[in-house]
C-alpha cells in the first residue's frame, strides 16, 4: 500500500531533494518525489509532524483536493514554460493543461482563480517575467535572445509586459541590482 503526499511549493530539482530527506528524516519509507508530489509505502501515522518538518523548509502538504489542483497547475506551467524555452512548441496553454492533467481547462481555470485570486494567463505571464529577469541578471543574453528563447512575439511586447507587472522598464532593472527577483512559490 502506497500514500501519496501532496506538497506545496516544489519548484525545482532541490525540492525534490529537501523534501526526500525530510520525508526520510521522518521514519517515512520514500518510494518516488517529484514535483509537487511524494510517494511513500505505508500509512502516514501523523500528518501534522510531516507537514510541521516540510513547513521548516519552506514546504506544506496539501490536503484539500482543489489545493493539489491548483498546485498540480502551477508544476504543469513550469513544465510548459521549459518547453517553451526548449524550442518546442507545445500546444496553446488551455489545451496543453487541460491534456497534462486531464481536466477541462475552464474547471482548471475556475479552480486555480479562486485559489490564487489570479488567473492562470496571469500567473504564466509572472513566471515568465522571473525568468526574463533570472536571464538578465546573469548578463549573458540580449534582450532579443531572451524575448525568442521565451517565444515572445517582440522584444517591444516583452519590454511592455515587463514593464506592467514589474512597475520597471528593462533598462532600470538592467541598472539597479537591488531590484529583487521573487521565488517561483511566492508567486500569487
Amino acid at each position: 500500500m502506497t500514500h501519496h503526499l501532496h506538497i506545496k511549493n516544489m519548484v525545482c530539482p532541490r525540492c525534490i531533494a529537501t523534501v526526500t530527506q525530510v520525508l526520510t528524516e521522518q521514519g517515512l519509507d520514500v518510494k518516488e518525489v517529484k514535483l509537487g508530489e511524494a510517494v511513500v509505502a505505508g500509512h502516514v501515522e501523523n500528518l501534522a509532524e510531516v507537514d510541521a518538518a516540510l513547513h521548516q523548509h519552506g514546504f506544506e502538504l496539501l490536503q484539500e483536493k482543489d489545493e493539489q489542483l491548483t498546485d498540480l497547475i502551477k508544476t504543469a506551467l513550469l513544465a510548459y514554460q521549459r518547453e517553451l524555452e526548449q524550442g518546442t512548441m507545445p500546444l496553446t496553454t488551455s489545451v496543453y493543461l487541460s491534456e497534462k492533467l486531464g481536466v477541462s481547462y475552464q474547471h482548471l481555470s475556475k479552480i486555480f482563480s479562486q485559489h490564487t485570486h489570479t488567473t492562470i494567463e496571469k500567473y504564466l505571464i509572472r513566471l515568465k517575467i522571473e525568468r526574463v529577469k533570472e536571464l538578465l541578471s546573469y548578463g549573458q543574453f540580449t534582450l532579443s535572445e531572451i524575448a525568442y528563447q521565451l517565444q515572445y512575439s517582440s522584444v517591444q511586447h516583452l519590454s511592455n509586459q515587463f514593464k506592467k507587472v514589474t512597475g520597471v522598464s528593462v533598462s532600470d532593472f538592467k541598472k539597479n541590482p537591488s531590484i529583487e527577483r521573487l521565488p517561483l512559490d511566492n508567486l500569487e
